[in-house]
């Protein structure tokens, strides 16, 4: 199955692959199958999980892999659109108030945060379509600060020289690209396993 992202924005797309057996088939089908094979696996009434599959399909989630001849029938063998999925974290925000500016709230970070998730899968979708690459990049590090003014100090520094670094590379005809750099308190070890 190839890469890519399948971006959720509709809020009736995401309500589909939320109730479990639904997720369930959903990761079933990374690898393609009938609902005939599913409802075995499953051990449920094959009418039932064709149901499900049914939603999942008008959602646009699951795709036809495969049309077989079985027994004078045609058999829909099914497979979970080729990518991840991805939500739209403000799709069930709307109407919200927007969140103010402020470099060091943790509201701010996860609204920016939010808008990257957004606009990446959105060009990531554009450019899968017309058989593109998107160029991008990530840049991760982990710094332990001996105090809490530390991570002040360190935030000015950072956006001096990423100021530099940008003016340095900027050219007029370029495409524009959009730096985002946050910092958060990082898991626990355990946690990230």
């Amino acid at each position: 199955m190839s890469g890519g992202i399948n971006y959720l924005d509709d809020p009736d797309r995401v309500l589909t692959a939320l109730p479990p057996l639904r997720r369930r088939l959903l990761a079933l089908l990374r690898e393609p199958a009938s609902a005939t094979q599913l409802a075995a696996r499953l051990d449920l009434p094959r009418q039932r999980v064709n149901y499900h599959l049914r939603a999942l399909e008008a959602a646009d989630l699951v795709e036809v892999a495969e049309l077989r001849q079985r027994r004078g029938c045609v058999e829909r063998i099914l497979r979970v659109k080729p990518g991840a999925l991805v939500v739209d974290p403000g799709v069930m925000r709307e109407g919200e108030a927007e969140v103010p500016h402020d470099q060091y709230a943790a509201e701010h970070l996860v609204e920016v945060a939010s808008s990257t998730v957004r606009d990446v899968a959105r060009m990531q979708g554009e450019a899968a379509e017309s058989g593109k690459k998107l160029l991008t990049f990530t840049i991760e590090a982990e710094v332990r600060f001996a105090r809490p003014s530390q991570a002040q100090e360190f935030t000015d520094e950072l956006t001096q020289a990423i100021a530099q670094l940008a003016e340095r590379y900027e050219s007029a005809g370029g495409r524009p690209y959009r730096i985002v750099v946050g910092g958060h308190p990082a898991a626990e070890q355990k946690e990230r396993e």
